[in-house]
C-alpha cells in the first residue's frame, strides 16, 4: 500500500465502569494539560508533540443515548417534531454534549441550523407561513433544546451556535408567506437550481447560491417602498440585511418543496460551502515567533520551538476540515510574513496541515475532518464517532505574498473531500488513549483505518490516483 493519506473513521466512546475494564492507559504527563490556553507563551516549553485534547465530561456522556429522558415541552410550540424525529435524533448526536463545542462550526451547528429550517418549512405547509412570530418561536426553540438535550446533546446549543428565537422569525424580510412568495419569485427556476445541488461544485460554480440570493432579493424589495425616504447608505445597510434575513426565508421554502433528506443534503451543503471559506482559529499574538524566526534564523530549534508552541495552542481550539485547514495555514503564514518572516518555517519545522486540528493522539496526531458535509454517527456498542483525515501529512502551505488568498476554489489545490477507507485494514480497530485534567475520564477512540494517496507536485496538492 503506498504511503500518503490514511484516511481513518473514528469512533469515540466510554464505558460505566472504565476505569476497571479499558484496556488503555492514562497518559502520564499533566503537565501540558494542566497549562493554561491563555498562557505567555515563552514561559512554555515544547518538549514533545502536544498532548492530545478531546475534553469530556462525567459520568458517561452515553447514558443519554442509552437511557433516553422525556424533554418537558411547553405544549404551545406548533411545529411538528414526531415527523422529523430522525432528523432531531441525528441532531442530537451531531451536537453531543461532550463534542458539540469541537465540532460546532462544522458539523454540530449547521445539521441544528439545517433541522430548524426543516422544521419551519415544512410547518408551512399547513400554516402557509415561512416563519413563527416572536412568541411562538421562543416556545419552539426550547421545545427543541429540550428534545436534543433529552438525548444527550448539549444544553447549551443557543450559545455555541448563536442561535435565538428572531432566527425563527422573518426578522427584517417583508415576506413571510407561502403565496406572496410564490407570486413574488420565479419559483419553478429556484426550485430546478437548487433540488438536485452537486456538493463538489456548488460551492464555486454558485448555481443554487445565485437562485437563492436572486430570490432573497426579489423578496427583500418588498419593503424598498418604505426605505426611499431614508438616508442612501442607510438603505443599503439595512437592504443588505434585509437580503439576508430574506435568505433565510428562501431556504425554508426550498425545505417544505423537498423531502427531509433531500433537504438536509441542500442545506448542509450550502453551509459547508460557507464553512470551508474562513479559518475558524483564533491566533493569538506571534511577536514570540517573530523574535526566534526572524530572517537571518540564527537558531533553527529554537525558531522550531517557538512554533511548535504556538501551534500547540491552536490545537486547543477545534477540528477543522482539511481545506480550512489550508486557509488557516496560509493565514497564520501571511501573519508571519508581515511580521519580516520571510522563509518557509512551515517547511523548516515540519508543520502540516493536520497540526492545526485538534489533536487526537500522539502517535496519530491531528484529525482533519472532511470538507464535504458528514454526520457524526452512533450505536450501542462503539458510541460516537465522525469521519477523520488523520494521517494527512501533507506540508502546510507557505504563502508566497503578504497576501492572503482564500483555497476553497484554487483549482490547484485537491483533497479528498469525503475519505473512503480501503478494504483491507477497514475492520482492525486500534486504541488509544485520551485524558485532560480538566475532564477526569479517560477514553479510548477505536480507529478503522484505510488508505488514499496523496503526492505533492511543484507545492500544490494533488490528488494521486
Amino acid at each position: 500500500m503506498s504511503p500518503g493519506l490514511k484516511i481513518v473513521f473514528f469512533e469515540a466512546f466510554l464505558l460505566f465502569h472504565f476505569l476497571h475494564k479499558c484496556s488503555c492507559s492514562k497518559l502520564n504527563d499533566r503537565t501540558f494539560a494542566d497549562k493554561r490556553v491563555d498562557a505567555i507563551f515563552p514561559e512554555i516549553s515544547p518538549t514533545g508533540s502536544p498532548q492530545p485534547l478531546l475534553p469530556l465530561l462525567a459520568p458517561s456522556p452515553l447514558a443519554p443515548f442509552t437511557n433516553i429522558t422525556v424533554p418537558k415541552l411547553s405544549g404551545l410550540c406548533t411545529l411538528n417534531f414526531s415527523a422529523a424525529e430522525n432528523l432531531t435524533s441525528m441532531t442530537a448526536i451531531d451536537c453531543w454534549a461532550v463534542f458539540a463545542p469541537y465540532v460546532a462550526h462544522v458539523i454540530c451547528c449547521p445539521q441544528y441550523e439545517a433541522t430548524l429550517t426543516i422544521l419551519i418549512g415544512q410547518s408551512s405547509k399547513t400554516t402557509n407561513l415561512l416563519a413563527l412570530n416572536g412568541s411562538l418561536a421562543k416556545h419552539c426553540l426550547s421545545d427543541m433544546d429540550q428534545i436534543l438535550a433529552s438525548q444527550g446533546a448539549g444544553n447549551n446549543l443557543n450559545q455555541i451556535c448563536t442561535i435565538r428565537p428572531s432566527n425563527l422569525t422573518e426578522a427584517s424580510c417583508p415576506v413571510k408567506d407561502v403565496f406572496t412568495f410564490e407570486n413574488t419569485v420565479e419559483s419553478s427556476k429556484l426550485l430546478a437550481a437548487c433540488k438536485k445541488v452537486d456538493l463538489v461544485k456548488e460551492c464555486c460554480e454558485q448555481v443554487c447560491q445565485n437562485a437563492i440570493l436572486e430570490a432573497a432579493t426579489k423578496i427583500a424589495l418588498k419593503a424598498s417602498d418604505d426605505l426611499l425616504s431614508l438616508n442612501e447608505q442607510h438603505i443599503v445597510m439595512d437592504h443588505s440585511a434585509r437580503i439576508d434575513d430574506c435568505r433565510n426565508i428562501v431556504l425554508r421554502w426550498l425545505a417544505s418543496k423537498l423531502d427531509t433528506s433531500q433537504a438536509k443534503k441542500v442545506l448542509r451543503g450550502l453551509s459547508s460551502c460557507k464553512v470551508n471559506q474562513f479559518c475558524p482559529l483564533v491566533f493569538p499574538n506571534m511577536k514570540h515567533v517573530a523574535k526566534s524566526c526572524a530572517n537571518s534564523i540564527s537558531n533553527q530549534t529554537a525558531c522550531c520551538s517557538a512554533m511548535e508552541s504556538y501551534v500547540s495552542h491552536l490545537q486547543k481550539q477545534s477540528f477543522v476540515t482539511n481545506l480550512q485547514a489550508v486557509d488557516c495555514a496560509m493565514s497564520m503564514g501571511v501573519k508571519l510574513r508581515r511580521m519580516n518572516i520571510s522563509r518557509n518555517v512551515y517547511s523548516l519545522c515540519h508543520i502540516t496541515l493536520k497540526d492545526f486540528s485538534v489533536q487526537v493522539a500522539n502517535i496519530v496526531s491531528g484529525c482533519l475532518l472532511p470538507s464535504l458535509p458528514s454526520d457524526a454517527t452512533f450505536d450501542n456498542f462503539s458510541g460516537v464517532g465522525f469521519l477523520c483525515d488523520l494521517n494527512d501529512n501533507i506540508p502546510a502551505p507557505w504563502p508566497l505574498t503578504n497576501q492572503f488568498q482564500t483555497s476553497l476554489c484554487n483549482k490547484t489545490v485537491k483533497i479528498p473531500a469525503l475519505p473512503a477507507a480501503t478494504s483491507d485494514q477497514s475492520g482492525k480497530p486500534i486504541f488509544f488513549p485520551l485524558t485532560t485534567s480538566h475532564f477526569p475520564p479517560v477514553i479510548c477512540i477505536r480507529f478503522l483505518v484505510g488508505q488514499l494517496s496523496i503526492g505533492i507536485v511543484d507545492d500544490d496538492l494533488k490528488l494521486v490516483s
